[in-house]
């Protein structure tokens, strides 16, 4: 019986096919990382897991079913790492649902989210920068981000600040909920007047924000409102967790939360 267990934690996603390239690499790179603990997962959207029970007989827990599948494996030292984007509402909500359970265990820690502080955001910058290091300067790459009205860190905006700091302009981000929008995005398009825009979403997953909102050929999407602009616009639908630099964030956040971890045993002996 393995006492010790790692937990991966995602929204979830109803397309299989950028599931296997994302959250089943991260998955991978995760079980990869820390060969000595029992891996589980959990998605928190309930909606697509009642989806994929009902259409492909799939079933995935809830972050408390699953704590309560460990525990009843035995597991005492738990280590959380979720795969969200960034700390806004599903992170949070993540978060108390399993900090509910810290007593159940003898050892629980949780990893952060991509986007959590300055140092990971500029970790992210530098795994964006190194996946799209042919960008031309006479070319844009347009970074689709989600939005949240919850967060309490501008990471949007302070990622987009972090591209135009280091030297890096024809890299810009927007969201297609909340703020900041599409509007700085087609703001730098317009100022800038690139051969080309390169809009690739920055999710998690290719999920429907990127073929809809992203990609799709409804007047709202981006691919319609930055090719109304009159330049010459390319879709490239391969969500964050594709890259390699990207998915080893989410490793060091994990071994980050188990350092912690570590500390505190030796600061209580």
């Amino acid at each position: 019986m393995n006492r010790t267990a790692l937990l991966a934690v995602s929204f979830g996603t109803a397309y299989e096919e950028t599931r296997k390239k994302t959250l089943d690499a991260i998955e991978a790179d995760l079980r990869a990382a820390f060969p000595e603990r029992a891996f589980y997962r959990a998605w928190t959207s309930g909606t697509i897991r009642r989806k994929l029970a009902l259409e492909k007989g799939i079933q995935i827990d809830s972050a408390s079913e699953a704590v309560d599948r460990m525990l009843g494996d035995g597991v005492t030292d738990l280590l959380v790492q979720p795969t969200h984007m960034m700390a806004g509402g599903e992170y949070e909500a993540l978060r108390q649902a399993i900090g509910a359970h810290a007593r159940r265990f003898d050892t629980l820690r949780m990893g952060e989210p991509l986007l959590a502080d300055v140092e990971s955001l500029s970790d992210l910058a530098d795994a964006i920068l190194s996946t799209y290091a042919e960008l031309r300067d006479d070319e844009l790459l347009a970074l689709m981000g989600h939005g949240s009205a919850d967060s309490r860190f501008a990471a949007y905006e302070l990622l987009d600040e972090r591209f135009r700091a280091s030297g890096h302009a024809n890299i810009c981000v927007g969201t297609v909920e909340h703020e900041p929008g599409i509007a700085p995005v087609l703001a730098r398009v317009n100022a800038r007047r690139p051969r080309k825009v390169t809009i690739a979403p920055l999710l998690v997953v290719a999920g429907g924000h990127a073929i809809r909102d992203m990609a799709g050929d409804g007047p709202e999407s981006w691919k319609s409102q930055i090719g109304a602009t009159g330049v010459q616009t390319e879709c490239v639908l391969k969500g964050m967790g594709e890259y390699a630099a990207v998915r080893a964030l989410y490793v060091k956040h994990a071994r980050r939360a188990k350092q912690i971890q570590a500390e505190a045993v030796n600061d209580a002996t």
